[in-house]
Formats: structure tokens, sequence, C-alpha cells
């Protein structure tokens, strides 16, 4: 008679089962990106040591965090996933605590071609934005040449964000 080993399952389908938990969890950001925005965060509102809270609401991949000094409330942080020529990339839109845009920027950009949408000189169209805004890319927002693709798609997902703000201040979440 052949002896089973009665623990082989649970040597291998314990840990199995944790990687797979672990690996599809959408709430998970990368150390990296994780370290951009902390980096994005300080820069914008010029502060070495703050804490960021997430805001639970229905935003599918995208996070929102409330950024506070001790009980001093800075603004938010929203951070999402756009559509690039061939691949996503990862961008922050900072807000002022009245919802209007303090800061964009582009965190991880994937592609050879497009990345002039990480300029400052190109994002600072977005500052002072606010909800009540409705941006058109070429007309509100200057087009650039090389980087269409990118632009129209950051313009379309800063117009989103803006959307998604005022849904969530409309309904007391913020």
């Amino acid at each position: 008679m052949k002896k089973v080993n009665k623990y082989n399952f649970q040597n291998w389908a314990v840990p199995c089962m944790a990687f797979f938990f672990l690996a599809f969890t959408s709430d998970k950001i990368s150390p990296r990106l994780q370290q951009k925005l902390e980096s994005a965060v300080q820069t914008t509102f010029e502060v070495d040591d703050f804490d960021m809270y997430a805001i639970r609401a229905d935003l599918g991949d995208d996070h929102l965090f409330k950024i506070q000094l001790q009980e001093e409330h800075l603004g938010y942080a929203y951070l999402g996933k756009a559509p690039s020529m061939k691949d996503v990339f990862d961008y922050v839109v900072l807000f002022n605590p009245d919802l209007s845009v303090k800061k964009t920027k582009v965190l991880i950009y994937r592609e050879n071609h497009g990345r002039q949408i990480g300029s400052q000189r190109w994002l600072k169209q977005f500052i002072g934005k606010t909800s009540e805004s409705s941006l058109e890319y070429g007309t509100d927002i200057d087009a650039i040449s090389g980087a269409t693709i990118s632009a129209k798609s950051m313009t379309k997902a800063v117009n989103g964000v803006l959307e998604k703000m005022k849904l969530l201040q409309a309904e007391g979440n913020l």
C-alpha cells in the first residue's frame, strides 16, 4: 500500500493561494510608484513629513488620498493611469483643499514617444482648474506635436478626475 503524505496539499496550496490573493489585489501600489507619489506631495506642498489617508470610493483602479500635516488639511492626491500609444502611464493630480488643481505630474511614463507630456511647462495648463472647468484638447489645453495620443489622454484623464471630485464632494465623501 502506498503511503500518502497528508501535508502535500498544504505545502503548495496555501502559498499558491496567498500569492494569487496578493498578486491580484487592485489596491496595491508598487513601491516605485508610492515613492514617486510621496515625492510629488513633498515638493508640491513643500512639506517633509505628512500623512496620506486613502479615501474609499468607487474609482476603479485609481486611488484618492487626503493629505494632512498633523491636523492641517493640505489637500488631495488623485493617482491614476491613462493610456498612451501602446501602454499606460501613471499620473497624479494634486488638489488644494478647495478642490482646485494645485499641480499635475506624470509619475511613470513607459514609452519612448510622447514623453513631452511630462514637461511641467505643458502640465501647468491644468493648474487652477476646478470641477466647473471643461478642458478641450487643442482649445483649452495646447496640443503637442509628437505626443498627440498621450496629451489627449492626459487631458481626458484630468477632465474625468475633475468630474469624479465634483461627484465625491456632492456625495459628501470629501
